[in-house]
């Protein structure tokens, strides 16, 4: 009786965990269709390989019309676990809108990647998504501009002026200035991002959002001269947001920083925790790590 007492337990483990082994992928839809940057189309399905990649994913495109307001650009939000967006255009159908919120706001996760933070200026509840943005007619009337100065003062500027600059692109240090989030959890403290567009003087709402990563916009790169987010986290109802400004082309996203970024902004975004660990291959301090698999 004891031994058949053995094997059942044996037995019932082992279903347990072909159980959990068997839970079905994360779902994951890439918004995409227009965007001022001519490469969306390489950079969406960069994203989508990255994030099938880890296994937890599955990635599918939701695209727009080429130009305008796309009316049957109706996406299913809620049969996704996050929305990644690589977006930037005329103003989503007001039903999508609605339903958008509805289910970022209900708990959906949202990742927002480079321009997407350029996108829908008078669309006051993406702003509040996405807490800071720029261009799109932003002004201090849509909120501060954010940055660090010194080494861990954040300020929140209130004075007139413009949302949203950048210089060329070059490689930049990250400073990572929340070491406990789970998407920066294990991040060295400064690390090399390759070639990109930084943003600067980006401003929002900035409402319930922590600033987890920032990188220095130098004046003779045409910058600030101050700390600018490079991660940011945002609490949006019970939706969790993930918002980075990186990735403006190829060699920005073959950047392993930007990929584990990416990664584990969608995991979080999607269900509050990050199970994926550091790869080896992760930038350091003075060094710029890439991948150049094809992606075509």
């Amino acid at each position: 009786m004891r031994q058949r007492a053995v094997f059942f337990s044996i037995v019932l483990f082992v279903g347990v965990v072909s159980s959990v082994l068997a839970e079905p992928p994360l779902k994951a839809l890439i918004v995409d269709g227009q965007n001022n940057h001519q490469n969306w189309p390489e950079t969406s399905q960069m994203m989508k390989v990255y994030l099938e990649q880890t296994g937890l994913f599955t990635a599918e495109f939701a695209t727009s019309v080429p130009q305008g307001t796309d009316p049957d650009f109706q996406p299913d939000f809620g049969q996704y676990d996050v929305v990644v967006s690589n977006y930037n255009g005329a103003p989503w159908p007001v039903t999508t809108q609605e339903r958008f919120v509805r289910f970022v706001r209900e708990g959906g996760g949202f990742v927002v990647v480079h321009a997407a933070n350029n996108a829908f200026g008078e669309w006051l509840e993406y702003n509040r998504m996405i807490g800071l943005g720029g261009w799109g007619g932003r002004t201090e009337k849509h909120g501060p501009y954010v940055f660090f100065t010194g080494k861990d003062k954040l300020v929140r500027d209130t004075s007139v002026g413009p949302g949203g600059n950048h210089g060329p692109r070059h490689p930049f240090q990250v400073i990572v200035r929340n070491p406990n989030h789970p998407v920066t959890r294990g991040m060295p403290a400064y690390w090399m991002h390759s070639k990109d567009e930084l943003y600067d003087r980006l401003r929002g709402p900035a409402e319930n959002m922590e600033v987890l990563a920032t990188a220095f916009s130098a004046k003779d790169m045409s910058g600030s001269g101050r700390h600018e987010p490079m991660i940011m986290s945002v609490q949006y109802g019970k939706g969790r947001v993930l918002h980075t400004p990186m990735g403006d082309a190829k060699i920005s996203q073959q950047c392993v920083g930007f990929i584990v970024t990416l990664q584990r902004g969608a995991e979080w975004a999607a269900t509050g925790r990050v199970t994926q660990k550091l790869p080896q291959d992760f930038p350091t301090a003075d060094q710029v790590r890439v991948r150049e698999a094809d992606h075509e």
